[in-house]
């Protein structure tokens, strides 16, 4: 881990030392009762004291507060405003105008207990979330939790209100909105024929919020733990559950009949982003990694990019 050495000594003593030299030289020695009765005593402040500082974030709390408060409030009004129903679900259209991978969402046998392991899986990441800060002062000390705390309330809520904004901006329907539209057009007598679908949820599948939340917890996470314990198992362990358990939720989400693959690929690359930017944006300045991009042309009309860093 990294450090920052202050080192606090005293010149006092080294300064009375070189007076008393001085005055030796353009005085004669005499006798001291005192001085001859005890022994000479090196200074008390002689040894420089060290102080260690490894604190390898940094939090602002009037910003930082400011952005945990609007992301959670953001989403938090997004989500009373989605489940009002005044947002009207589209018709879906054809399954054969889905890519290729997504259409096997539509075609798979939907397994019912499918998007309850999901939730399991949601608030296991969402409860390690809220424990690891109390781990990290058991470690590190209570500066550390604050600072953790600050980073994952941080994450998180900029997670959450990028999500909700996403699927109201998209309003793409979710698999089981084609099946259930289809059930309605075979019972109205064909297809195109039925009423659309009426709920506002079935119209909020790009991205998935499950999958874009346990990577920006599981991101933030890993990047604390290489950061406070470089040398340990710890980080890499963090970081195989974390894409373990990131992905068995995207799984499940996808037989659970709610989201197409390609959401839940974006919710994860879009949590995994946040959860990684918003603690390396709290890094120290001293241990900011540094980047050097260059261009320079070449022969002809192109030109080459160059990139070097430490990190």
């Amino acid at each position: 881990m990294l450090g920052m050495l202050v080192s606090i000594s005293s010149s006092a003593g080294h300064a009375d030392e070189a007076t008393k030299s001085d005055s030796a030289k353009s005085e004669p020695s005499k006798p001291d009762a005192a001085s001859s009765a005890k022994p000479d005593q090196p200074p008390i402040d002689a040894a420089p004291k060290t102080v260690v500082l490894e604190q390898h974030f940094t939090v602002d709390p009037v910003a930082d507060g400011v952005l945990i408060a609007a992301g959670a409030g953001t989403a938090g009004l997004l989500e009373l405003i989605l489940s009002t129903g005044e947002i009207v679900p589209q018709r879906p259209g054809s399954p054969d105008n889905l890519l290729p991978f997504d259409r096997i969402a539509t075609t798979q046998t939907i397994d019912p207990n499918a998007l309850l392991y999901s939730n399991i899986g949601l608030y296991t990441a969402l409860g390690f979330a809220a424990l690891d800060p109390f781990l990290s002062a058991s470690r590190d000390g209570w500066d550390a939790a604050l600072v953790d705390g600050m980073m994952y309330a941080e994450s998180l809520s900029i997670t959450l209100a990028f999500t909700d904004l996403t699927k109201m901006a998209v309003r793409r329907p979710r698999p089981i909105a084609y099946a259930d539209q289809a059930s309605i057009d075979k019972a109205a007598g064909g297809t195109g024929k039925g009423l659309p679908i009426t709920s506002t949820n079935d119209e909020l599948s790009f991205f998935s919020g499950h999958s874009a939340t346990s990577a920006a917890a599981a991101a933030t996470a890993t990047y604390l733990a290489f950061l406070r314990s470089p040398h340990t198992w710890r980080p890499w362990i963090t970081l195989a559950v974390g894409t373990l358990l990131s992905g068995f939720i995207s799984v499940e989400r996808v037989r659970g009949g709610a989201h197409f693959p390609t959401d839940v690929v974006a919710g994860t690359l879009a949590g995994a982003g946040i959860g990684v930017l918003v603690p390396h944006l709290h890094r120290q300045a001293r241990e900011r990694p540094f980047v050097w991009v260059g261009l320079s042309p070449t022969n002809g009309d192109g030109a080459s990019v160059t990139l070097q860093g430490i990190f």
